[in-house]
């Protein structure tokens, strides 16, 4: 599991976990196990630690 640092970044991946962009409405949407969606971010930044689908 990834390890918040307090510095603005983490040590470590978060595991089954991945993060796509929606073309549409340029929201970045995290899937957790199973492939259901967790959770969108606006702003155009990324989930940190979370890898992205290609």
């Amino acid at each position: 599991m990834a390890k918040n640092t307090g510095r603005g970044f983490r040590l470590g991946s978060v595991r089954q976990r991945s993060q796509s962009l929606n073309p549409r409405t340029g929201i970045w949407t995290k899937r957790g196990v199973g492939g259901r969606f967790m959770g969108g971010k606006e702003g155009g930044s990324l989930f940190k630690g979370v890898r992205r689908e290609r």
